[in-house]
């Protein structure tokens, strides 16, 4: 059984069984760590259009579907929550110190480093999540990317 959760009918959402559309990025508050391990906050610019939800309330919806109701009914509780398990997501726009002894420990756990070149796994950077796989203007830029920029600018 699959279940879709998700903006743009992308890949998976052909085979699934259930599709519960989800608000995309820009319609929902968030919480996100970058590469760097800065906590940010992002709030919603628009409305999700139709039935689409933000991602916390189609599971908490969900899980009162199948009588297992999870322990928050908005947003602010389930944050709640979750700083309450993981007091470092609460630090917000802040990167912590590292420390030379966490390097030390770590190196200490062994393994072996791969000498080989490092690739990056994306293959094509301009359809790298739904939104952009949406858009035939990021088709454009990705076939343009492929062709080596043969074509001359408008």
């Amino acid at each position: 059984f699959v279940v879709y959760i998700g903006t743009h009918g992308d890949a998976g959402a052909h085979r699934a069984n259930v599709i519960l559309p989800a608000a995309a990025y820009t319609e929902k508050s968030g919480t996100y760590v970058n590469t760097e391990g800065r906590v940010q906050h992002t709030n919603r610019a628009g409305f999700a259009p139709g039935d689409a939800r933000e991602d916390w309330a189609i599971l908490r919806a969900l899980s009162d579907v199948l009588g297992k109701k999870l322990p928050f009914d908005s947003l602010p509780q389930l944050r709640a929550k979750l700083y309450g398990e993981y007091p470092h997501l609460a630090r917000i726009d802040q990167v912590l110190a590292g420390s030379a002894d966490d390097v030390a420990r770590a190196a200490k756990l062994g393994g072996r480093l791969n000498k080989g070149t490092f690739t990056s796994p994306v293959k094509d950077f301009y359809l790298t999540n739904p939104i952009a796989r949406a858009s035939a203007v990021m088709a454009e830029c990705s076939a343009l990317a492929k062709s080596g920029f043969k074509q001359a600018a408008e």
